[in-house]
């Protein structure tokens, strides 16, 4: 039998939209739960301004609707279909018809258990945590606003916020009153700000996770296909690695070709790591500013690196800034697997030239 789609009611909207961004004005160490999200194994959280919702997975078909960011849906499946004037032709089925799929973050609602004590480590107490929420909005411990990311969402009345995967560090735990435990929010080389955010939205990372994956292999060496937009990792001449990325995209939103923004061709060391790193760049006027971005594997000096992705699911077209953007899983894989080693504390290292694993950027010649 053919599943229908009906438009999505006004009241259906209303109700998404208490989920999505949506000014939320609340006090550290008050009573307040997180977002009652859909009941779902995977969820589909927007993470751009609006979409259209479509009733078949096409963008020539009828629209049922939209949703808006930081909506959170059901992810029932994804499959393909025509997407005119894109590479990425992916598609994901809601309850509420198809949205285009590199518009969609594949997203968990996963709760945890506080952690009440911090270990200590060579910095001081503190620990690494994961957001494994669809996201977690955060008080902003001492105002004003520093970061231009919070500077934005604050000017615009939404909250700050994080998403499911951010990685940040925790250097302080409260309890309030009703006994909901609170992390503070430090990101070490950010810019200034500290959050208080509900522990149950943060999983700790351990040591174990970040341990490196065939150690004792040395000659190893990351290639990314700019024409396929693909990575692959080999030791020797095996690949044991293949995934699709998101490289530098070549052209603004109006089809003017911006070179600046290409991912560097050739190949480059990788010298610095980090489990987590603040991102930015561009202009005053055009610029981007990502807090808490994953898995952080630098390979040119200018910043150009492979890391986690949280804010497009767009892999297999060039949509980054310069970057190797992956999924998280993968960015993940790639960093515990490439040297130079990274132990938990502290969690970022920088190593002299030669440098460690060498990722080569290819361009197929035309």
């Amino acid at each position: 039998m053919r599943k229908s789609y009906n438009p999505i009611s006004r009241r259906d909207f209303l109700k998404l939209a208490a989920l999505g961004a949506g000014a939320i004005a609340f006090r550290p160490f008050a009573k307040q739960d997180l977002p009652e999200f859909p009941q779902s194994d995977l969820l589909g959280r927007v993470t751009v301004g609006k979409v259209d919702v479509f009733i078949r997975p096409n963008a020539n078909s009828q629209i049922a609707g939209a949703l808006y960011e930081d909506n959170v849906v059901p992810w029932i499946r994804e499959t393909v279909g025509p997407m005119p004037g894109r590479i990425n032709q992916r598609w994901v089925e809601t309850p509420y018809g198809f949205i285009w799929g590199g518009n969609v973050q594949p997203v968990f609602n996963q709760p945890n258990i506080a952690v009440t004590n911090l270990p200590t480590t060579s910095l001081g107490q503190g620990m690494w945590v994961e957001v494994t929420v669809p996201y977690v909005d955060l008080v902003l411990d001492n105002p004003p606003a520093r970061a231009p990311w919070l500077q934005y969402r604050e000017s615009i009345g939404l909250p700050a916020r994080f998403i499911y995967s951010q990685i940040v560090g925790v250097d302080q735990i409260r309890t309030d009153e009703s006994g909901k435990v609170w992390y503070r929010l430090n990101e070490k080389y950010g810019s200034g700000d500290l959050f208080w955010g509900q522990a149950e939205a943060f999983r700790s990372l351990t040591a174990a996770e970040i341990s490196p994956i065939n150690p004792l292999t040395q000659d190893k060496r990351i290639v990314v296909k700019i024409w396929e937009q693909t990575l692959s990792c080999f030791e020797g001449n095996t690949e044991v690695y293949f995934t699709r990325i998101s490289s530098g995209a070549l052209y603004d939103a109006w089809g003017n070709r911006v070179d600046v923004w290409e991912t560097p061709i050739g190949e480059f060391p990788i010298w610095r790591k980090a489990i987590s790193l603040p991102l930015s760049g561009g202009s005053a006027s055009a610029g981007w500013s990502l807090p808490a971005v994953g898995w952080v594997s630098l390979f040119v000096g200018t910043g150009v690196a492979i890391h986690s992705t949280y804010w497009h699911n767009n892999y297999g077209e060039p949509s980054s800034r310069g970057c190797v953007n992956a999924s998280p899983e993968d960015a993940k894989w790639i960093f515990r697997w490439s040297l130079p080693q990274i132990p938990y504390d502290p969690g970022d290292v920088t190593v002299e030239m030669p440098g460690g694993t060498k990722v080569s950027v290819e361009k197929k010649e035309i």
